[in-house]
């Protein structure tokens, strides 16, 4: 009974204190044995083991429900700028078009092979974020049927998508930004395209997304860095193209 009492109380310290690491973000280091204990920052500070464990705990010793925190939206405070009558009327063109995704054409069977292969890889990875299968299909067919009419890499639009909203649908960030791609409700206003609401709505916020980013390349004459800058708000800092370009790295499956 003793050494029972005492395996239980060894299991509470070390979940107690999984616990804490994990509100904390911190861990402890041991450096050789002639060295002090050293503390650093670190992010997933429990093995997947004991995390598991851990919930497990939790919802049997208290009664919890543990659930995944998303992250806060990360869309910058994205610039109203003036636009010349000439582009505002090309950007009211290419986002006035509401109808539907169509079939995707394909130049020939090994373009469709690509995409089948690219749908089916991109749709195992989005299932803990878009658990509905109906949901992820209708989400994967839009993406591509947008990125590509604005002339966009897929893996482009989903990485910035990761980056901006951690793929939430109804995300807000602080400075107001909307949507999948973190759409700012200025473009619906200065576009003249209705109801910043709309921009919940898949196909639009895509559309919109696609067609801004697009427009902020042209802008930098081609250059993806500054053109994910401006599209964050952030022109010319680095951390926010760089997370993008990483996230597009991710998502490539080619």
């Amino acid at each position: 009974m003793g050494s029972e009492s005492f395996f239980w109380r060894t299991v509470f310290v070390r979940f107690v204190s999984d616990l804490r690491r994990l509100r904390s973000g911190t861990r402890m280091v041991l450096g050789p044995r002639d060295r002090p204990r050293t503390r650093t920052r670190t992010i997933g500070v429990v093995q997947p083991r004991r995390r598991l464990a851990l919930a497990w705990f939790l919802g049997l010793a208290g009664g919890l429900t543990v659930t995944v925190v998303h992250r806060p939206a990360l869309a910058g405070a994205q610039r109203e700028e003036e636009l010349i009558d000439s582009v505002r009327t090309a950007l009211s063109a290419a986002v006035a078009e509401r109808a539907p995704p169509g079939p995707v054409d394909f130049a020939d069977s090994r373009a469709r092979l690509a995409h089948l292969h690219w749908r089916a890889a991109c749709g195992v990875r989005l299932q803990a974020r878009l658990p509905d299968t109906q949901t992820r299909d209708e989400f994967l067919h839009t993406l591509w049927y947008e990125a590509t009419r604005a002339g966009l890499e897929p893996a482009l639009v989903l990485g910035l998508i990761e980056v901006e909203s951690d793929f939430r649908k109804y995300a807000v960030s602080a400075a107001g930004a909307r949507g999948y791609m973190q759409v700012m409700p200025f473009w619906v206003r200065t576009l003249g395209a209705g109801d910043p609401a709309y921009l919940f709505h898949l196909q639009t916020n895509l559309r919109f997304g696609c067609v801004i980013l697009r427009h902020y390349l042209n802008l930098e004459q081609g250059d993806l860095f500054m053109a994910l800058g401006r599209y964050n708000g952030s022109r010319g800092q680095a951390a926010y193209p760089q997370a993008v370009l990483a996230a597009r790295q991710r998502w490539s499956v080619y």
